[in-house]
């Protein structure tokens, strides 16, 4: 199996890459563009907004912040959860967001006046994960007492519309695609809801699901789990497609994706490295040192452009193409 890894040589204590001499890259992002700390003790998830332009996180001081991430430009700063702020996710207008907790609540915002719109209160434990629908109308809610939530923006009413309970354990993932949710559960299993149908279609797959994905066509599904492995499932027959191994993913709700062309598979580690799989050869082509040590355990891909979004402990990185340089007017 042959792997490759870029950057400056890691110095003791540092963060970097190493770079395998005269290899040149192929056009995923693997320069190290910009990192800075976000000064929220430790980052719970960093997500891009829509279109890319705008990253956001959350963190264990309880707040949310809105930032240019290639400038280091903080533009808002949210706050209003008791606890551990553990996701957040943008509206498809970039107008509002949606946020969970470990308060038990999920907080709908307004973005440019940081005000809260509407608090939802339901859930009986910590909510893990949040996402809106694809009209950004109905924010869906993951939690750790099993049940995933729908909550309407549009009614003054804080209960939820629908709630799916089929979970046996915690849920950790949530998706949107078109009309169907994809849910994942420390019970082993994943599940897809037809809102159309109304139909629960399940797949056992063993191990502890710390993430699920989409394909961008909608034709299959990633899912990572706690035995180290990611598994490339045929979305309507549940066939195995594939089988990435070589990071760690065993103390962690690791995340995993897939990049903007849908031929890699990246994953964050608890050994504090991003690594990158041939999506049809399966074997890692790329290893990114973010914090050696350290878990790595939120990654995001720009949807348009070769670009790639990781969080570890308080510090967000941006990694892109070799030709691709920061704005003019960067201090870094």
């Amino acid at each position: 199996m042959m792997e490759y890894a870029f950057g400056p040589p890691i110095k003791p204590g540092g963060l970097g890459v190493v770079k395998e001499p005269d290899f040149k890259p192929d056009g995923f992002p693997t320069k190290l563009l910009t990192s800075f700390d976000c000064d929220q003790e430790a980052i719970r998830s960093a997500r891009l907004n829509f279109d890319g332009n705008y990253c956001l996180t959350c963190g264990s001081d309880k707040t949310i912040k809105l930032w240019n991430p290639m400038k280091k430009l903080l533009i808002k700063k949210y706050t209003g959860h008791g606890y551990d702020v553990l996701d957040v996710v943008g509206s498809i207008d970039n107008c509002q967001l949606a946020s969970c907790s470990s308060d038990k609540s999920v907080i709908y915002w307004d973005v440019g006046s940081g005000q809260i719109i509407r608090r939802f209160r339901g859930h009986a434990g910590r909510v893990n994960c949040v996402t809106f629908n694809e009209e950004s109308t109905v924010i869906i809610s993951g939690s750790v007492d099993s049940s995933i939530r729908c909550w309407d923006c549009r009614s003054k009413k804080s209960v939820p519309i629908q709630i799916m309970d089929e979970a046996k354990d915690s849920i950790t993932s949530i998706q949107v695609n078109g009309h169907e949710i994809l849910a994942g559960s420390i019970d082993g299993k994943i599940r897809r809801y037809d809102l159309r149908t109304g139909a629960l279609h399940s797949d056992i797959i063993g191990s502890a699901v710390t993430c699920t994905r989409f394909s961008k066509d909608g034709q299959c599904i990633l899912v990572s789990t706690h035995d180290s492995t990611i598994r490339l499932l045929d979305k309507s027959s549940g066939e195995l497609l594939g089988e990435y191994q070589g990071h760690r993913n065993r103390n962690y709700t690791i995340e995993c994706s897939l990049n903007k062309d849908d031929d890699h598979v990246i994953s964050g580690s608890d050994d504090g490295y991003v690594y990158v799989w041939d999506l049809i050869e399966s074997n890692i082509k790329y290893k990114l040192a973010i914090d050696p040590g350290r878990p790595v355990h939120s990654v995001a891909t720009h949807p348009e452009k070769n670009l790639l979004l990781t969080a570890s402990r308080s510090k967000i990185f941006v990694y892109s193409t070799e030709d691709v340089e920061l704005p003019a007017g960067d201090d870094s």
